[in-house]
């Protein structure tokens, strides 16, 4: 019972420790093992070459994370029993579990279900045996000290100063470099809200810039929407025309569109979704590229081959586009903050608690609300063959 595991992690220049056996019981679950096997960033290392990290590797560094944040808490005075810590760990440790192949690229094409409607039914599944009851309340943001689950999920949480630091790291791209140890050692707990101490506010500034640049130069460059909509068109393809698959879990999930209602209907369902991983994918993909159908035939060649479409963005809407399986149109929004979720707030020696939008002299409210809308228009390049 006093198992520890260490595991070296480049992005923290150093080891990660994972020191509780219901810790290691998750990550040893073959739910958890399917991790490796799901790339972070979806298709940007088509981009990118470098971004071949995974969600286990995120999942992981977001659990070191949670460790630091909970004993800063601690040490400030906060009121965190062993249970509730190892209750947030479990939580942060499990709070992607639910994505399919490729991340976000394949959200909702294989099931009309939100990733963290999966987490949740993937957590209850995997909670015989393990106490994962205040993990679950934690992820669902039903347990009483609200403060944990804003490490999980908010504006400021574990997942996104992982993700920011690591997604740098793979892509290369230093926008995204934020004071995570910094910030971490200034997080506080006040009135049941997780706050930020007065000192910490230039890093959190930093934070919060940086992720809008990491939105656009990263997560929605033009050459990664244009990879998603083609491998969303490969799908589409498939189910459309009835071309057996390869790969029977990933076929099943082609054949219809399950909804959350199949999910919690037919248990057996989310064992099949946990089979079907980003390697499944590609294997159909390959072996659609020799498909009867030339337009399925295509379109997965053009993926195996890097051969992706053009795409441009506008500041207004595409009009008369005739969308096809090679042509289309969508939108991209970029917002650098949410006041409808929780505010980061900025504790002040004299008491204060008040909205970063008002504490910083450099984020006004204007800019904090500002959403960026910009619309794009996908097709074949010009000499392209099809």
């Amino acid at each position: 019972m006093t198992k520890r595991k260490i595991i070296n992690d480049p992005v923290y220049d150093g080891f990660l420790s994972v020191d509780h056996p219901a810790l290691l019981a998750v990550i040893e679950h073959p739910y958890f093992q399917r991790q490796r096997r799901i790339k972070q960033l979806g298709l940007t290392h088509l981009v990118y070459p470098g971004a071949m990290h995974t969600r286990f590797s995120h999942m992981l560094g977001a659990l070191n994370l949670m460790g630091r944040a909970l004993d800063t808490l601690r040490l400030k005075g906060v009121q965190v029993s062993d249970d509730e810590c190892l209750g947030a760990k479990l939580a942060i440790l499990l709070h992607d579990i639910g994505h399919g192949p490729f991340s976000h690229t394949s959200e909702r094409a294989l099931a009309d279900v939100h990733h963290e409607t999966l987490t949740s039914l993937f957590m209850q599944r995997m909670n015989t045996g393990h106490s994962l009851d205040t993990a679950m309340a934690i992820f669902n943001n039903t347990y009483p000290k609200g403060f944990l689950h804003q490490l999980v999920s908010s504006q400021l949480d574990m997942d996104r100063l992982d993700y920011l630091g690591r997604d740098s790291f793979f892509t290369g791209v230093s926008e995204g470099i934020v004071g995570t140890d910094r910030i971490i050692s200034m997080l506080n707990v006040h009135g049941d809200e997780l706050v930020v101490d007065e000192k910490g506010i230039y890093s959190v500034e930093k934070f919060i810039v940086s992720r809008r640049l990491m939105y656009w130069q990263v997560y929605m460059h033009k050459t990664v929407i244009a990879a998603d909509q083609l491998l969303l068109s490969i799908l589409r393809r498939a189910r459309d025309t009835g071309e057996p698959c390869p790969v029977p879990a990933l076929g099943l999930f082609l054949s219809r569109l399950y909804t959350e209602d199949d999910f919690r209907n037919d248990p057996t369902l989310l064992d099949r979704f946990a089979e079907v991983d980003d390697d499944d994918v590609m294997v159909a993909v390959k072996q659609w590229s020799r498909s009867q159908d030339p337009t399925l035939a295509t379109l997965c060649r053009n993926l195996v081959e890097r051969r992706l479409p053009a795409i441009r963005f506008s500041n207004t809407p595409f009009e008369g586009v005739e969308t096809d399986y090679f042509n289309g149109t969508g939108q991209l929004r970029n917002r650098s903050y949410d006041f409808n979720d929780h505010e980061i707030k900025v504790l002040y020696k004299d008491g204060r608690c008040i909205g970063i939008s008002e504490a910083s002299d450099q984020l006004d409210r204007h800019f904090l609300e500002k959403q960026v809308t910009k619309y794009y228009h996908y097709f074949p390049k010009p000499g392209a063959t099809f």
